[in-house]
């Protein structure tokens, strides 16, 4: 039965989801995960406004969006978020609230987001950020709108976890700061909204944990089973890895693998290759070419450089909520080789039957022989891992929970 036909409550609410990055190209877990939600409900019979921000870091331009953007009504505002010396400084030493959460709030951006709720009369606004938190006073007095926060992951546990990886006694002392910071401010921030969309059951329970009463919902990443995409080229047996090196927690895994893993690796299996891309690749990552190794810096089109490759390495030590690439590397029947925390949030994935974990240096190695003494035990565990994604992950039962949820709150108003 189709979402249109379920709730017929909600066939004509509108939804504004406000975002403080264009989610464009799909090529970063963030974007897709946005887009996918967008999607849901576009295909649900919603009528969805997206007003984003168009920062300086990540600025696209309006032409360049796909057709997607074409059929709900989109509106962005230019706004320079880059991370800059004098201000980090001011709020490090005079403010009490993490950085990010000065660097997204904005008078003018404010004032746009207030005339678009006036003009399109939203019964919900969707926050894809906690620091879009900061607006949420000015929306309150601006419109009666349910308000949801969407919570791509728990942002204080990610810095933590890098903090207690790290070896640089300054930045572990400012990332403990900091993750203090945002622990601080996510709190007040739950307490906010009417609705808190977590990607995770984990990440639900820790939310609960903080004796937050905001009504909780767990909308995973919902997978469009028509857009899954199966061998589009000759796969070939060799790792790779792609995601935003631009993103803390992606930076310190590759820089780990590449300077404790590898090598072993490469002792022990000479012809295989490793080939890693992403946005914004520090020019340093260069150094590690060589010995199998492949850096191909930022590319054009994720999907063409995943194609002809059958291994997704994951050695992520610090993240939360959700990795949207392992999940598609996984529906995609790419045979997925990670840590626990880059796994993190898969409900019911299981290693062995779905994915291979590895968590130290000698478990990739160990885990990269065992699939190359049994190819077919890894194609099975590949394509397992394949249905599993696809029936449990599925984007159109997702929705209609998430929409559920959203019409229980609305008839008790």
């Amino acid at each position: 039965m189709g979402l249109v036909h379920l709730l017929p409550f909600m066939q004509h609410r509108k939804i504004l989801i406000v975002t403080n990055r264009i989610p464009y190209p799909l090529n970063d877990g963030g974007n897709i995960a946005v887009h996918a939600m967008i999607e849901g409900y576009h295909k649900a019979g919603i009528e969805v406004f997206l007003f984003s921000m168009n920062t300086s870091r990540h600025y696209v331009p309006i032409e360049e969006l796909p057709s997607l953007f074409q059929v709900i009504r989109v509106d962005t505002f230019d706004i320079d978020t880059d991370i800059k010396i004098v201000p980090s400084l001011k709020n490090f030493l005079l403010s009490k609230q993490p950085q990010q959460a000065d660097r997204f709030f904005d008078k003018a951006f404010e004032k746009k987001l207030l005339a678009a709720i006036d003009s399109f009369e939203p019964d919900i606004i969707q926050l894809e950020s906690i620091y879009l938190s900061v607006y949420i006073p000015a929306i309150r007095q601006q419109s009666p709108a349910i308000i949801a926060s969407r919570l791509h992951n728990i942002e204080y546990q990610i810095w933590e976890r890098l903090a207690t990886v790290t070896t640089n006694t300054f930045k572990r002392f400012y990332l403990k700061d900091l993750s203090a910071r945002i622990k601080r401010f996510e709190s007040q921030a739950w307490k906010q909204a009417d609705l808190l969309i977590a990607i995770t059951e984990a990440d639900a329970t820790i939310i609960k944990e903080a004796s937050i009463t905001t009504l909780i919902h767990v909308a995973p990443l919902g997978i469009n089973n028509d857009k899954i995409v199966y061998n589009l080229a000759q796969e070939r047996w060799v790792g790779y890895h792609i995601g935003a090196m631009d993103w803390l927690p992606n930076a310190e895994a590759i820089s780990w693998f590449l300077e404790n893993v590898w090598k072993e690796i490469h002792k022990a299996l000479p012809d295989f290759e490793f080939h890693f891309a992403g946005r914004n690749m520090p020019a340093s990552f260069k150094k590690f070419e060589g010995d199998g190794v492949l850096c191909a810096g930022e590319v054009v089109d994720a999907k063409t450089f995943i194609a002809d490759k059958k291994i997704l390495l994951v050695p992520l030590q610090a993240g939360s909520g959700i990795r949207v690439k392992v999940m598609e590397a996984i529906a995609a029947e790419k045979l997925v080789i990670s840590t626990s925390v880059g796994v993190q949030g898969i409900i019911g994935l299981q290693p062995n039957h779905h994915f291979l974990l590895a968590e130290t240096p000698t478990d990739f190695v160990t885990q990269l022989q065992i699939v190359f003494e049994n190819l077919e035990r890894a194609e099975k565990i590949a394509k397992d891992g394949a249905a599993f994604i696809k029936e449990n992950f599925c984007q159109n039962s997702i929705t209609q929970d998430l929409l559920q949820a959203l019409n229980k709150i609305s008839s008790k108003r």
